[in-house]
């Protein structure tokens, strides 16, 4: 098998190179990409289904087999050299940033080369001011652990998790350190909870490394990141909350499902954001001051209604009505 992050860079390169080698080998192709004759076929039969839209018979990439040698027929437009807008280039520089500055997940060198060619080819676009800077705490989070991940040894971190709103101490076996939509995590084997664990590096409130061996059991896995790290489970129930200005840092540092921009343009916007727990919800609306108001379920609504009023009572302070002090929708 050929994983997605080795076969898409292969596929777009693949045109190109077939239409400078008309008529070569694909045994020597095969080589000349790193990978098997049959993978190599596979990417060829995946060509012929790809083009312009319309995704008509004259749209697509076409392909002449003669005996085991290829020719391109039909490009569908892939030999241009692909041209990147300012906004484009500006979020591939972003992106490349962050991954230069997470050590231990890629080869930085490599990073820092791509950095260079982009920022060279836009030129005065403009964006030289863009920089992407972590934390003091996550640069040492990301050191230590890179530094225990060399060595074959087990950490003790202090975790927050953000679910249940709780701190709590693990000893891991940590597997791997990556960076998944521009935040950088660290995948190990968590011993109390018996299982493979991804822990987001900015919320790793404390990091030890022991001087024992990681051991992460045989069957311990990586963790298919493809489509995001967050996955729902069956019995995670959904809240739409619409968020003001000042509460939008609620959707970078929560996982949700979607974003919706207000028309108005004011900066607010409703977001859909899975939960297990209403006690943690109810607290994080609380929290958040009228930042938030819950617009569904109506029951999470009562209970941050009933909190509030709770709340109220008890300082002796009159109490609106539920829909407006507790941010639910009327």
């Amino acid at each position: 098998m050929s994983g997605i992050a080795e076969r898409l860079p292969r596929l777009l390169s693949l045109v190109p190179y077939l239409l400078a080698r008309p008529g070569v080998r694909i045994a020597e192709a095969a080589a000349d990409f790193g990978t098997t004759e049959r993978q190599l076929r596979r990417d060829l039969e995946l060509l012929w289904m790809c083009g312009l839209p319309g995704y008509g018979p004259g749209d697509l990439v076409d392909l002449s087999f003669a005996g085991d040698t290829v020719t391109v027929t039909e490009d569908a437009g892939m030999r241009r050299p692909v041209r990147l807008t300012t906004a484009e280039a500006t979020a591939l520089l972003v992106a490349l940033r962050s991954l230069g500055d997470v050590p231990g997940i890629v080869d930085t060198a490599a990073v820092r080369r791509a950095t260079l060619k982009i920022e060279k080819a836009v030129g005065d676009a403009g964006l030289t001011g863009v920089a992407v800077e972590l934390s003091p705490e996550e640069q040492a989070t990301s050191a230590a652990v890179r530094g225990a991940l060399e060595r074959g040894h087990a950490l003790r971190i202090t975790y927050y998790t953000a679910g249940r709103d709780a701190v709590s101490r693990r000893t891991i076996d940590p597997m791997r350190l990556l960076l998944v939509e521009g935040r950088g995590y660290l995948e190990a084997w968590c011993r109390s909870a018996e299982g493979v664990r991804m822990f987001r590096l900015d919320r790793v409130e404390d990091v030890e490394e022991l001087d024992v061996p990681a051991a992460p059991p045989p069957g311990a896995e990586p963790t298919d990141v493809s489509d995001g790290v967050f996955t729902a489970r069956d019995d995670h129930r959904t809240a739409v909350l619409e968020l003001q200005p000042e509460a939008r840092w609620l959707a970078e540092y929560y996982p949700v499902e979607e974003v919706v921009e207000d028309p108005s343009g004011d900066g607010r916007a409703t977001v859909s954001l899975r939960y297990a727990d209403p006690g943690w919800l109810v607290r994080l609306v609380l929290g958040l001051g009228g930042g938030a108001r819950v617009v569904e379920p109506p029951e999470l609504g009562d209970a941050v209604a009933a909190r509030a009023a709770a709340a109220l009572a008890t300082a002796d302070v009159p109490v609106a009505p539920a829909h407006r002090s507790a941010g639910r929708t009327p």
